[in-house]
């Protein structure tokens, strides 16, 4: 599998292990993402089953500076999306390389 994917690609994955056409696969695709999408942006929260869990994260307003000039700004509020992976997902992200024994 390659290191990322399209949601066309997932799609067709999707409708291959389902075996439902292409486009439906896609527009359920779209409708998840859809729902999930509308549910973060009222502040809500979408946990999905061992993959994670999205949520909206705020920022508060602060004061930064323009590296160019070094002028202090403002920077507003405001609102983003966090996600936070499950532990089962946790634990089927790839594991590091093994480390190599060092002579002393």
């Amino acid at each position: 599998m390659a290191d990322s994917i399209s949601l066309r690609d997932l799609a067709d994955q999707l409708a291959a292990k389902l075996e439902v056409s292409k486009s439906a696969a896609y527009e359920a695709l779209g409708d998840a993402f859809g729902t999930i999408n509308a549910c973060v942006g009222k502040g809500g929260k979408v946990a999905i089953f061992q993959f994670g869990s999205f949520y909206q994260k705020s920022r508060k307003a602060r004061t930064g500076r323009n590296p160019q000039t070094g002028a202090a700004i403002k920077i507003a509020a405001s609102k983003s999306v966090g996600f936070k992976p499950s532990k089962a997902a946790a634990k089927a992200k790839a594991k590091p390389a093994a480390k190599k024994a060092t002579k002393k």
